[in-house]
């Protein structure tokens, strides 16, 4: 019952029936059913008060005799005579009226012939308004490329995009599958139809869903990033509902027959060199005449379906890839291996890392914390002076002197250890990861063979977690270090190595 209240109230705000099934739901047959049975209950929104969902129920599906004991016409002659070209259901139903003058009015006609189609196993032929719907896919045949230094052959995706009421067709050969050729497929077919339709329909493929779902699929963040800046409603084909995606795999199917068969025999050393052979082909497609319709897809397009398509945003959209990080104590996110800092205030918090090619953004509860200069080396820190705490509250409990306190449980040689590994960073926060993680390996190999290990450590001067790590792991905690060498004796009567390097000392 709730659906029905949601349908009248989404009714009385204006929004078009069809909007209204995907809001609901439910299918389009259904939201007129409600509507219709709701005008006859004379009920329209706000409902009286006082109407419960049984009262609802009740007034809209009480038993009713549709045709009221008039004849009903022949449905099976009905629908066999559609098929005939020019033949219409108000011809079909001005024939039944002149058999049965007293018979059905043209919209129980109507309904009748309708309900009765809905009982066939049969599938319709869709219709969709031009500018409301695209499609886009990969292709299953691939193109193979051969790189001319090595003789190596790789299979180039085919990436297709198709609008639904001119069938006019895009396709773009791309290194993989990837979301970001994903993404600068949706870019590229935009630009090139100068627009952008209200829905595009996808398959669930992983790098635009990343949980397939009948009723609540989950879009890729970056995906739904590129909806957004598009201002695109993303609705992905249900799983195991070929009928959703029928448009797609038509044209998915016409470009490998029209634009991929005939560049079958033409070898390829270059994704560019692809391209410019795939997009002659589609030219030729896209000017190809129809077989039982008049034009071709391009006319249709600029007739019918360019003037519906909503414009360009004034910006290009940057392709930007999305991932979960948490907030380590030190007030950095690890990624790809560098260190951004955030407001110390989110230590421990899960945060959202926006990466572009240039920048690294970070966002909290969606709203943006933190921006940084993206660093495509290794182990390096990004700190920005304004997310360090205050002095006073030097992050937060932890400071240098705890963290030494901590280790010197294990031992003087940790604690020496932790110092140096501290004050060998720019600033001692950064070498706080390096320490916990230090002192995390006595649970693994015990207190007293860590506070060995950093013994060594300290002898050999390798100040570092890695270092101490690795003698753990070789067990060279356990060998007893080797007493330093004296130093060397110095005298006025002892010559050294340059002496004989001279030749001072030969006898010849």
């Amino acid at each position: 019952m709730r659906k029905i209240r949601e349908i009248l109230r989404l009714h009385h705000d204006g929004f078009s029936t069809r909007k209204i099934a995907q809001s609901v739901s439910a299918s389009h047959s259904t939201v007129m059913d409600i509507l219709r049975r709701a005008a006859a209950a004379g009920f329209g929104w706000p409902l009286p008060e006082g109407i419960d969902d049984f009262v609802l129920e009740a007034a809209l599906y009480k038993p009713q005799t549709p045709h009221g004991g008039k004849p009903l016409p022949d449905m099976d002659w009905v629908h066999r005579e559609l098929r005939r070209k020019g033949v219409t259901l108000q011809l079909l139903w001005l024939e039944y009226k002149r058999a049965h003058p007293d018979g059905l009015q043209y919209s129980q006609f109507c309904l009748h012939y309708k309900r009765w189609l809905e009982g066939l196993e049969t599938v319709m032929r869709q219709h969709y308004p031009a500018g409301e719907r695209a499609f886009v896919d990969f292709a299953g045949m691939t193109i193979p490329v051969v790189n001319q230094k090595t003789g190596e052959v790789w299979q180039a995706q085919v990436f297709v995009f198709v609008l639904a009421a001119s069938n006019y067709t895009y396709a773009e050969a791309f290194p993989s599958q990837e979301l970001p050729f994903w993404l600068l497929g949706h870019v590229h077919a935009f630009a090139f139809i100068g627009g952008v339709p209200e829905i595009v329909v996808p398959d669930n493929l992983k790098a635009g869903v990343t949980r397939s779902c009948r009723y609540e699929p989950e879009l890729n963040p970056s995906y739904l990033e590129l909806a957004t800046h598009y201002g695109v409603a993303v609705i992905p084909a249900r799983p195991r509902k070929p009928r959703d995606k029928a448009k797609a795999e038509s044209a998915v199917q016409v470009v490998e027959r029209h634009v991929l068969a005939p560049l079958r025999d033409r070898t390829f050393f270059s994704l560019a060199e692809v391209n410019r052979a795939l997009w002659e082909e589609l030219e030729k497609l896209n000017e190809k005449p129809f077989q039982k319709l008049e034009g071709s897809r391009i006319s249709l397009f600029e007739s019918l379906e360019k003037p519906a398509l909503k414009p360009l945003p004034p910006t290009e959209y940057e392709l930007a890839e999305w991932r979960k990080a948490r907030v380590n104590i030190d007030y950095h996110v690890e990624v790809e291996k560098n260190f951004y800092s955030v407001p110390y205030q989110l230590i421990k918090q899960e945060v959202d890392v926006r990466l572009t090619a240039t920048t690294v953004e970070i966002l909290h509860g969606g709203r943006r914390v933190a921006s940084h200069e993206r660093d495509y080396h290794r182990g390096r820190f990004h700190t920005h002076p304004g997310h360090r705490p205050p002095a006073h509250r030097r992050y937060l409990e932890w400071t240098p002197e705890r963290i030494v306190a901590w280790a010197a449980r294990t031992g003087p040689n940790t604690a020496r250890l932790v110092e140096a590994i501290i004050a060998a960073k720019p600033h001692p926060e950064q070498g706080y990861r390096a320490s916990l993680g230090l002192l995390r390996l006595g649970d693994r190999y015990t207190p007293q063979r860590l506070e060995a290990a950093a013994a060594r450590a300290l002898a050999i001067g390798a100040h570092s977690y890695r270092s101490v790590k690795s003698i753990l792991e070789r067990g060279l905690d356990r060998v007893e270090l080797e007493p330093a060498p004296p130093p060397p004796l110095v005298h006025e009567n002892l010559r050294g190595p340059e002496y004989y390097a001279r030749g001072e000392g030969s006898s010849c």
